[in-house]
């Protein structure tokens, strides 16, 4: 999130970025922030306590704001929803680890699971800076000229046209 376009904005105010570590609100000795799946199975899953606690932290020093999970069973992420978000004060994104979280934090803070694709991912970290590039970039002034996201594929639900630059003869294809 520091480089390219999305980097630079930053540097330029242009959005903020805060990240929070789980474990200051961790359990015990060790600060623990996940457990295993009640009923067995594989896999560790976050804790109710320690996220519920980080969020109602968060959401009490920042104010309401979407919170969205990124999780492969979530709805697949549409331009339409990155405009959506784009329009509100900020947004909270979940980056899942282990199997996931606790169900009963999504139903308490009515959280949104948003998908990137139909496939599995170590963490929700790299699925988080997607969404995040595809909702920074629509942020005005984030692009030199602000009418190529007005022009992108998916702003009008469609694919953006084949597109051509010189030389106007490409190896006998003009």
């Amino acid at each position: 999130l520091g480089t390219s376009l999305i980097g630079k904005a930053l540097k330029e105010g242009k959005w903020q970025l805060h990240t929070h570590d789980l474990r200051s609100y961790g359990d015990g000795k060790h600060k623990n922030v996940d457990d295993t799946p009640a009923g067995g199975g594989a896999g560790m899953i976050m804790r109710p306590d320690v996220l519920g606690n980080a969020l109602s932290d968060i959401l009490k020093r920042r104010g309401p704001c979407p919170i969205i999970y990124m999780s492969p069973r979530g709805k697949p992420l549409l331009q339409a929803r990155a405009k959506q978000i784009v329009s509100s004060s900020g947004v909270i994104i979940l980056c899942g680890r282990f199997e996931g979280i606790d169900q009963r934090v999504i139903d308490q803070f009515q959280i949104e699971e948003i998908s990137i694709g139909d496939y599995v991912l170590s963490g929700g970290e790299l699925a988080a800076s997607v969404l995040s590039d595809s909702i920074i970039r629509l942020i005005p002034g984030v692009l030199s000229d602000e009418t190529s996201a007005l022009t992108d594929s998916f702003q009008d639900n469609l694919l953006a046209p084949p597109v051509y630059t010189r030389p106007a003869d490409y190896k006998g294809m003009k």
